[in-house]
């Protein structure tokens, strides 16, 4: 079933908070509706399963783990009709440019990946994903200190917090990340 129009939609928010759930949701419905889905992953996320995308809760569908955006239109087929991106932010600013032209050709491309950096900075092409977007959804987890809503991803090093100058791509889950609210979100200058 072809799309009327093309759209892109940003599935976003901190680790922990459901953006892979909220996306593999989307999958499956559109797999209901008789919808050719294809699914791309960067080959740097390799936490839980090469080829699928798997959230921390536990859901899985079917990817294709690729190195660079450039090769998405390379690798889709000609009848798929929903086109997702799993943890974008680790993209090249290229997945921008081939969104757009995917969302121009009435594909719908659903876009999931961290808002901002363990630094909370914004991270890599989601703040123009988001922009370029017509429908941006912001899930939030909850914060492991206080229980509140968590917006920021927290890495730790030994179980405290990761200094602003370390390596900002550490892939990992709960042995090296915590979901932060605003307040309890601390990225140190340097070690003390």
């Amino acid at each position: 079933m072809k799309h009327h129009t093309g759209v892109i939609e940003v599935i976003t928010g901190s680790m922990f908070s459901g953006k892979t759930d909220e996306l593999i949701r989307r999958l499956r419905r559109a797999t209901i509706a008789r919808q050719k889905v294809q699914v791309f992953k960067p080959s740097i996320d390799n936490r839980y399963a090469v080829e699928k995308v798997t959230s921390h809760a536990g859901s899985v569908y079917a990817a294709v783990p690729i190195q660079k955006a450039s090769e998405i239109p390379e690798r889709l087929d000609a009848d798929t009709t929903v086109v997702a991106i799993d943890e974008a932010q680790f993209f090249d600013d290229g997945v921008i440019e081939i969104a757009q032209n995917l969302a121009d050709r009435g594909l719908r491309v659903i876009v999931a990946g961290l808002d901002t950096d363990f630094r909370g900075e914004p991270f890599g092409p989601m703040p123009a994903l988001m922009a370029k977007a017509e429908i941006v959804d912001k899930l939030h987890a909850i914060c492991m200190v206080c229980g509140e809503e968590a917006s920021r991803t927290q890495r730790l090093v030994n179980g405290q917090p990761a200094c602003y100058d370390d390596p900002v791509v550490i892939v990992g889950a709960a042995e090296l990340y915590e979901a932060r609210c605003r307040a309890h979100h601390q990225v140190p200058r340097s070690r003390q």
